[in-house]
């Protein structure tokens, strides 16, 4: 196995333990209903080298979301909205491609791309996976403003700790 597939199997495990046994915890809200959940185990997908074929992206979601969900007891939501957003990864990545173009060699990370570039690739990604995750743990649109509150903050809450685990860990591959 080379250095990209070890990081990533590395990255992969750390990120579902931390989601599953620290951030669980970490939920805020007022009167009874939670509105903030930190979610960084997205971050897996969005650091997935560039040349990873959607095929290997897409089971790699379903794995990540599988795993979110025993700890969480919820089958099938974190998994649903985390395949989702792998889905999106490809459209997100050519929507947001440079002029020079990517070099498929790398992963989208800060380092390489640019904390800017970053930061709105990250946003992106995480909107779409907190819209997911929230309208189908709603499922219905009776519930649209609970939907884009729910998601608002646990959307700040999420890309400030995913910055600072960029800032931390900075990862290059």
């Amino acid at each position: 196995m080379n250095n990209a597939v070890l990081t990533n199997i590395s990255r992969f495990l750390l990120l579902l333990f931390i989601q599953g046994l620290i951030l669980k915890r970490l939920s805020l809200g007022w009167e009874g209903i939670v509105y903030v959940n930190v979610m960084i185990y997205p971050l897996f997908i969005l650091l997935m080298p560039l040349r990873t074929p959607r095929p290997v992206i897409l089971l790699s979601a379903f794995a990540l979301g599988i795993g979110v969900d025993l700890f969480y007891g919820t089958l099938g939501l974190h998994t649903s909205a985390t395949v989702l957003t792998a889905y999106a990864r490809s459209y997100v990545l050519a929507f947001m491609e440079p002029r020079e173009g990517y070099n498929v060699n790398y992963s989208p990370t800060k380092a390489r791309m640019g904390a800017p570039w970053f930061l709105r690739y990250a946003s992106i990604m995480m909107g779409i996976h907190l819209i997911a995750y929230f309208s189908i743990d709603a499922f219905s649109p009776q519930f649209f403003f609970s939907i884009v509150i729910k998601a608002l903050y646990t959307f700040l809450f999420s890309l400030f700790f995913i910055i600072i685990i960029m800032q931390l860990f900075n990862p290059t591959d």
